[in-house]
């Protein structure tokens, strides 16, 4: 499905991020790990070269322009191509908004929207060159209900939301297709330290009454980012087990 291409993933060494790395990687793919420390990042693409994938790492921020213009030149010196961009990388900074710190608000919408445009402008002028690509931003369903204590995370994603139907109109005349995946509750380590009795709760409001795992998302990469999905294109899809209906 996306044998021999080139794809990069943002905030891929651990979590949903690494799911999808590691789901690409196996359908041979070149997975392209981009992370904040270096330490994270090189032990990410060891695990995956250790198994017998093809990966590489490079530490930047998503929010520093000029940093992220360098890597993806340094890796399209390097490998030849940038086909696919998965916009993953991204924080959450809870509060209710009377109490919201503003630095709280910056950082969230900084690193979730900001960051996905920066990577976005950068990767697409290489994309346009080769005239094809593929860029999929990390959504949540947040972004489409809301949620009390998140207004500034709400707020990022649901303009991560816009900018994807944005990005596939502009690019749509260079063979270029944007889509968002919209995760629900999904497993990860952060929702490990959850007590039971609050998973059991988010369950309770999934129609499939479980949470997902980070490889359903992975999954919905994969497709999205296949020929099999070669006429989809400014689209929100939901990973959310039909919390969202």
């Amino acid at each position: 499905m996306v044998k021999d291409k080139i794809a990069i993933i943002t905030g891929a060494a651990r979590g949903i991020g690494f799911a999808i790395a590691r789901r690409f990687a196996g359908e041979g793919a070149t997975v392209i790990i981009i992370d904040l420390a270096q330490d994270a990042v090189d032990e990410a693409v060891a695990q995956l070269t250790t198994d017998g994938f093809s990966a590489a790492g490079y530490a930047g921020n998503v929010v520093n322009g000029e940093q992220m213009a360098e890597i993806f030149k340094t890796i399209h010196a390097r490998f030849g191509a940038i086909d696919i961009l998965i916009n993953n990388a991204g924080i959450t900074r809870d509060g209710l908004i009377m109490k919201m710190k503003e630095s709280d608000w910056d950082a969230v919408i900084a690193v979730n929207l900001k960051g996905t445009f920066i990577c976005t402008q950068k990767v697409s002028r290489y994309m346009m060159k080769q005239r094809h690509g593929v860029i999929l931003n990390i959504a949540s369903v947040i972004g489409l209900m809301g949620n009390s204590g998140q207004a500034n995370y709400a707020a990022s994603k649901g303009g991560i939301i816009a900018l994807t139907k944005s990005t596939a109109k502009e690019l749509a005349s260079r063979n270029i297709r944007a889509n968002a995946i919209a995760p629900g509750f999904i497993r990860t380590p952060m929702t490990d330290t959850l007590k039971p009795e609050v998973v059991e709760s988010y369950a309770k409001a999934i129609p499939l009454s479980r949470m997902g795992e980070a490889v359903d998302v992975a999954n919905t990469c994969l497709f999205l980012a296949s020929d099999l999905a070669s006429y989809i294109t400014g689209q929100t899809i939901q990973v959310d087990g039909g919390l969202i209906m």
